[in-house]
């Protein structure tokens, strides 16, 4: 660290030497994890440049549309390039898809019917899909899959974080028609799971039953490893765009990609039937998704950097993590059990001071649309909710886990972690 930058932390942010001298350490002792993760972001990022080059991107399809959004020829190739990356047979990449939920919201109800059956096998899916699929207590008529007579059955992850794969095989029906799969941890505690343990779960599934549609929620998982989840048999995934693809430049929507006539059912849930994927204007978001794109692949490097820095902190400092510093990852999401609501509330805070955003405002914890417990959200971001730039949530609860994620480049995620130890050393949660 240049002595000025030193000079800085200490004069404009109060920062302790102490502090400073202990995490310039921990990141000198951290060479081969970067190292390792710069050589996924070197060809992922050779492979986006590959897929863009093959379809021909050009300044043409920059150009938004309006109104019904017919012919769009630049939404076409943003969806073509998907297709290149992902290895899919189609894409669906729309700004009318507000949401990594809704996503994931449109793929299940353009594929289920009545009498059909999910089979989640990573255990209870992330918070917000709780509501879409009925599995909590919300009322019967909110317009859940419950309503729909589609029915729900999961199979919780082993101890150590694998897939039951016993349990899957005896468990699936004859009404099972679609198997989830969660790659990222959510509100877990658990690592992410791995393209090689996915890949041999779908093996396993598809020699015995085919015919059963595979889906992965692929969200916070993009370029993460150098392979996607519908290169190694998943039938279909989505994703938001103000995660890890959209690269911090894609001011809204999600993706779907995968088998072309799921991705068909899944755009006529998004416009109507017959519709499909044919309208939808860009208003010229185009350029934005396709230069977020190409920058995916490093922002994403940056964020794990971010994830494997703030691990190894907390794990000197005595502090449970999940994943370890040095765990194979699949995600950027990093969470830090921080074992009561004071500790968490004052970490959040200190992440939103750090942020180029809203630094002075004060996140609370409180009841988020599409959550069961008060959540509270240190998000200040250029994209509003964009969770691949820095931030940190946590639902209030036990065990009390504070979930760091994003960072769209690994200084701020330094400066971020500096301002937080900082905190805690104040209100003498820990020592330094």
């Amino acid at each position: 660290m240049l002595y000025q930058t030193k000079e800085y932390l200490m004069k404009k942010y109060n920062i302790k030497e102490s502090i400073l001298d202990f995490c310039i350490e921990i990141e000198k002792s951290l060479k081969k994890q970067f190292f390792k993760i710069d050589e996924i972001n070197e060809f992922n990022q050779l492979k986006v440049l590959n897929a863009m080059q093959e379809i021909g991107v050009s300044d043409r399809h920059f150009f938004g549309s309006t109104g019904y959004g017919y012919d769009d020829i630049g939404r076409e190739a943003i969806e073509d390039t998907y297709s290149y990356i992902f290895k899919s047979e189609d894409s669906l990449v729309r700004s009318q898809i507000i949401s990594g939920t809704h996503a994931l919201s449109i793929c299940l109800f353009g594929i289920l019917r009545p009498g059909d059956e999910i089979l989640s096998i990573t255990g209870k899916p992330y918070d917000t899909l709780e509501n879409v699929i009925g599995i909590n207590e919300i009322e019967d008529g909110q317009g859940s899959l419950r309503d729909y007579q589609v029915t729900y059955k999961q199979i919780d992850l082993l101890e150590d974080g694998e897939v039951d794969i016993n349990k899957v095989m005896k468990t699936i029906s004859k009404n099972t028609k679609l198997v989830f799969i969660q790659r990222s941890t959510g509100y877990a505690w658990r690592k992410a799971l791995t393209i090689s343990k996915m890949k041999k779960v779908i093996d396993v599934i598809k020699e015995k039953f085919p015919n059963i549609i595979v889906m992965v929620d692929n969200c916070y998982g993009e370029f993460i490893e150098t392979m996607e989840p519908i290169e190694i048999g998943a039938d279909i995934m989505a994703g938001s765009l103000i995660k890890n693809p959209g690269g911090g430049l894609a001011p809204t929507g999600g993706y779907i990609s995968g088998r072309k006539d799921l991705v068909a059912l899944a755009a006529n849930r998004l416009s109507a039937p017959g519709l499909g994927k044919e309208g939808g204007a860009t208003l010229g978001i185009n350029r934005l998704y396709f230069q977020g794109l190409f920058l995916a692949p490093h922002i994403v490097s940056q964020a794990l950097k971010v994830a494997v820095l703030g691990a190894k902190i907390f794990e000197e400092l005595g502090y449970e993590v999940c994943p370890k510093f040095n765990d194979e990852r699949s995600d950027i999401i990093q969470g830090i059990k921080l074992n009561n609501p004071e500790n968490v509330i004052t970490f959040c805070n200190a992440i939103q001071q750090s942020a180029p955003v809203d630094s002075f405002v004060s996140p609370e914890p409180w009841k988020m649309p599409g959550y069961n417990d008060p959540v509270i959200m240190a998000a200040g971001a250029f994209i509003q909710g964009s969770s691949i730039e820095l931030s940190a949530d946590a639902p209030i609860k036990e065990p009390y886990i504070a979930y760091l994620q994003g960072g769209l480049t690994f200084e701020h995620g330094k400066i971020a972690l500096y301002i937080a130890l900082q905190k805690l050393v104040e209100k003498k949660i820990i020592q330094l």
